[in-house]
């Protein structure tokens, strides 16, 4: 069989059930590009996304930059790889000392910074890429932004464009037209599940409405990210979290749902770094085992950050790290630390690095999900593309992903106008739930294809 004939679905896949189908890639071959792509021009752009409020980490956002990096090679064939940048998310200090659009545009001159990097260049493959870009781009953006601690995320963030456009153009010319075609073989077995669902998870901002969460619960939204860390003091912020909680389970507690082991539906919540001590959590899970919603809570995601070098393995609910958990070497030490869940993000921070968490997670039999950054529609898909391939989530059935463009962007529908695939039967939720189905996997969800509206982002560069 030859690398560009996609597993056929009778004879390469066996059933799981449920769960979707699990591939064998044993009768895929892994040919690799007999020679270097070498690059002749490079472009780079950007467009302002308007959001309502979005509050985490103590803050709020209400703009995004949506970057798009173009690559040419010398054969002439060119790509166009999608970003979103997440100055709060990514380095919540870089966020505070500057302006709103003085952070986005410290992150896309590191953007810049990597294609100026690329320009006359060759390279094998989009890890190999990676691995030449990241320690440059990190330590150009501890200078521009004065902060010699800058987090890594903040430099894998504005690398994502750059990475997306490096994998297409990787795929085009070694004549990959699939997403599995392309999938280095090292990384295969991290993400081989084909599930036939995909939990579309909302996210919802602390001290949300408890309104929305139920209408949304009403509409078949069974398992829904519930940021806490209040904005506050700690004696406040644990406050606000515990009534928070207390008004959810309330609301929502009683519903149920068929894609969890328990029917009931879970809790799934989200700190982003904002509790101090342990003790604080241990008093938010003491008032949810007193109200009866403790067996409910799937996972508390990023609860301490990395400056907590201490194990989380006694706490007694499942762990995750997200923003920590930076490359694959800051997973490896979350996962001697106790923690028992690692939310991915492709589309924060690429697609190249989280082939190595997924892999290494893999191996550890450490759970996955895909994790949002407030992405566009293009984008969600790229993170679908990775949580369509992961094991089931704990307590789940199927594939799980946070997604909530539709919840903030304010023009949400005209950026679904750009999606390629904007039609396809896997773009918008049912019931909670996206149905990943063959014509998703034969299409790769559309992100290999051109976007016309980000192609004319560049119509300006000569052929």
């Amino acid at each position: 069989m030859n690398r560009r004939e996609f597993v056929n679905y009778s004879g390469g896949f066996m059933s799981l059930g449920l769960s979707g189908i699990k591939a064998d890639f044993s009768k895929m071959e892994n040919m690799q590009p007999a020679t270097p792509i070498k690059i002749k021009n490079v472009d780079l752009n950007f467009e302002r996304e308007k959001l309502h409020p979005y509050r985490f980490k103590g803050s709020a956002i209400t703009e995004a930059w949506h970057t798009a990096a173009m690559l040419e090679s010398e054969s002439g064939k060119r790509a166009i790889g999608l970003g979103c940048q997440s100055v709060l998310w990514s380095d919540s200090k870089v966020f505070s000392q500057h302006s709103t659009n003085g952070g986005d545009s410290l992150m896309f001159a590191m953007s810049e910074r990597a294609l100026q990097m690329i320009k006359g260049e060759s390279f094998t493959d989009p890890h190999e890429l990676l691995d030449r870009l990241l320690p440059e781009v990190h330590e150009y953006g501890k200078k521009i932004t004065g902060n010699p601690d800058l987090r890594k995320t903040f430099a894998l963030n504005a690398l994502v464009c750059v990475d997306n456009a490096a994998w297409i153009l990787y795929a085009r010319e070694n004549g990959f037209k699939t997403f599995d075609e392309m999938i280095p073989a090292k990384y295969r077995p991290g993400l081989s599940y084909r599930h036939e669902k995909v939990g579309s998870m909302p996210s919802f901002s602390a001290g949300t409405d408890v309104a929305k969460i139920k209408k949304a619960a009403d509409e078949g939204y069974f398992i829904m990210k519930l940021k806490i860390g209040a904005a506050g003091t700690q004696k406040e912020m644990l406050e606000k979290d515990i009534a928070f909680l207390t008004a959810v389970h309330k609301a929502i507690g009683h519903y149920e749902t068929p894609y969890t082991k328990s029917g009931k539906i879970p809790y799934y919540f989200d700190a982003n770094e904002r509790y101090d001590e342990k003790d604080s959590l241990l008093r938010f899970l003491d008032h949810a085992k007193k109200i009866g919603a403790f067996d409910q809570i799937s996972v508390i995601e990023e609860p301490f950050g990395e400056r907590n070098q201490n194990s989380v393995a006694d706490i007694g609910i499942t762990i995750a790290a997200d923003e920590s958990g930076h490359a694959v070497e800051d997973v490896a030490a979350r996962i001697e630390q106790g923690y028992k869940a690692m939310a991915v993000k492709a589309v924060a921070k690429t697609l190249s690095m989280t082939m190595r968490i997924t892999q290494l997670a893999h191996e550890k039999k450490i759970p996955c999900f895909c994790a949002d950054l407030t992405v566009n529609p293009i984008l969600v898909d790229w993170n679908k593309a990775v949580a369509a391939r992961l094991e089931p989530f704990p307590l789940l059935t199927i594939g799980l992903q946070e997604t909530n463009g539709h919840q903030y962007y304010i023009n949400w529908d005209k950026m679904m106008s750009y999606h390629p695939e904007a039609k396809g039967s896997w773009t918008v939720t049912h019931k909670g739930v996206y149905i990943t189905d063959k014509s998703f996997y034969e299409k790769s969800g559309g992100i290999l294809e051109d976007s016309q509206h980000y192609v004319d982002m560049f119509k300006h560069e000569s052929v």
